[in-house]
């Protein structure tokens, strides 16, 4: 009987210990979950030079580049200039063979002696006739014949002096004469080489007249010209300087468009010194037109503007937190930035209201509402993926969106432009109102929750944006969610499974991430 109680004793202890070994087990699961709620990841506001800039590429040319060509046919028997040489105006810089417009020239010349020696002949006719008409010895007509035989042979005079004067042009158009200082830059002819000089005049020579001063040929899109007025300053490098930085200024935007694939251009000239010659003719220049600058503004990452906090789950039951719902774990605020990006393989960047970041890779349709949204934030869009765009738009894949489509300023929309320059369009320079999320820096920080924060914007240089009013300096606004992978965030606009949702990581039915 003793033994039988004793067993039941044992029975209910270990009962216990099994149930005190359970809670200790949820207390700890509960206490382990609330380490992987998510985090925000916050910058300050803070105040810093902005230079907003439109990017374009051009060549480089010479202000004075003449072509030099010939205005008769032959064969080159003379060259007195190579690439490179330096020449001076009316210098002979080539001469072609003067024998044939030589002979040319006595040929007219032989002709004019003739011609006069018949003019002589016709004026000595003339007066005889005047006389014998005046004695009455003649007719009438036959004093008029002689006049006109003595005005033809005037005639033909002037006409065989005329053709001395061509020919003496053409023997003189055998010597090639540079037309104004300069250095040759390219030589299209060989010694013994005939030229053809027929409907169009061979080129021979391209001279530049002063290398010390050259200019930039730029397209500019029609998203962009809008910001750009002469007089604007323009920072520039080339591929054979890669380190080097240059500067120029625009003089010169013209009103003739150029349409290329249905993107139109203006063709925009920056002046450009040269004193060290270390530029040449035909370099690539990589030119940021200056249109705007702010020093010592107020600024925010333009990553502040896509940011939207997911819709947070309400089901808070003891059911859905025993399943690995995540719905009772509060966000709170991070560490330092820096301190992110070294958390390891652990977490999961979440940006843009849980969008990941451009590959090109998306389908077609979700590149083009991705790459809208992007432009009506004001961002620069990545030279791959409007490249794989327009890829899309040229092989019909796509249809081009019209000006007025896609909404607040997206692709074709105000402010949008049509794909063919940088991010923030035409207007990007005029203030505007955005929506910021910021941290409340007074609450505790296991109960922060962004705030939406109205700001007006000004200009933007690709990564920040000035804030004219709406912000203080120090303000931490949200610009991302670190998620763990071990927690399922609903999707924006939906509802929270009972049991954690989706199935995914951390959901029911899927692991832990641990």
């Amino acid at each position: 009987m003793a033994t039988k109680q004793s067993g039941g004793t044992l029975t209910w202890v270990l009962v216990v210990f099994a149930i005190m070994l359970i809670a200790a087990g949820g207390v700890w699961y509960f206490k382990q979950g609330s380490n992987d709620a998510p985090q925000y990841q916050t910058m300050p506001v803070a105040r810093g030079d902005l230079t907003q800039v439109v990017t374009a590429s051009g060549t480089l040319n010479p202000v004075l580049n003449v072509t030099v060509g010939s205005q008769v046919s032959g064969r080159i028997i003379r060259l007195y200039v190579d690439y490179n040489s330096e020449v001076k105006s009316n210098q002979v810089i080539a001469e072609i063979d003067p024998s044939t417009y030589g002979a040319q020239l006595n040929q007219a010349q032989a002709n004019l002696a003739n011609q006069k020696a018949n003019l002589e002949l016709q004026e000595a006719n003339m007066q005889r006739a005047a006389e014998l008409f005046t004695n009455k010895l003649i007719a009438r007509a036959d004093y008029d014949t002689a006049m006109a035989q003595r005005d033809e042979a005037a005639a033909q005079v002037k006409i065989q002096e005329a053709a001395v004067t061509n020919a003496t042009a053409n023997l003189n158009y055998c010597k090639i004469l540079s037309p104004v200082d300069g250095v040759v830059i390219s030589r299209a002819v060989e010694l013994g080489q005939t030229v053809a000089s027929s409907f169009s005049t061979p080129t021979m020579f391209n001279i530049a007249n002063d290398l010390t001063k050259m200019q930039i040929d730029a397209n500019i899109s029609e998203a962009d010209i809008g910001m750009v007025a002469e007089g604007q300053d323009v920072t520039f490098s080339v591929d054979a300087f890669p380190d080097g930085k240059f500067t120029g200024k625009v003089i010169q935007i013209r009103n003739s468009p150029t349409t290329v694939q249905n993107v139109v251009t203006y063709d925009t000239v920056i002046a450009v010194g040269n004193p060290e010659l270390k530029l040449r003719p035909g370099m690539t220049a990589n030119a940021s037109i200056i249109t705007a600058e702010r020093p010592g503004a107020l600024r925010v990452p333009n990553a502040a503007f896509r940011f939207r906090p997911p819709e947070q789950p309400t089901n808070t039951s003891f059911i859905a937190r025993l399943f690995g719902g995540s719905a009772s774990k509060p966000l709170v605020t991070n560490t330092p930035p820096a301190a992110l990006a070294g958390a390891g393989a652990t977490n999961a960047l979440v940006a843009s209201g849980g969008e990941t970041t451009l590959t090109g890779n998306e389908p077609p349709d979700e590149l083009q509402r991705r790459v809208g949204q992007m432009r009506a934030n004001g961002e620069d869009i990545p030279p791959e993926i409007m490249t794989k765009l327009r890829g899309y738009y040229q092989s019909g894949v796509l249809q081009r969106p019209m000006r007025g489509d896609g909404p607040g300023g997206g692709p074709g929309g105000p402010g949008g432009g049509n794909f063919g320059g940088r991010g923030g369009g035409s207007h990007a320079s005029q203030p505007a109102f955005r929506t910021v999320y910021v941290l409340p820096a007074n609450s505790p920080s296991a109960n922060q929750v962004p705030q939406p924060v109205r700001v007006r914007t000004g200009i933007n240089d690709g990564s920040s944006t000035e804030i004219i009013s709406g912000l203080n300096e120090g303000d931490m606004v949200v610009i991302g969610l670190t998620m763990p992978l071990s927690t399922s965030m609903p999707p924006p606009g939906g509802q929270a499974s009972p049991f954690g949702g989706g199935g995914g990581p951390g959901g029911f039915g899927g692991p832990r991430g641990r």
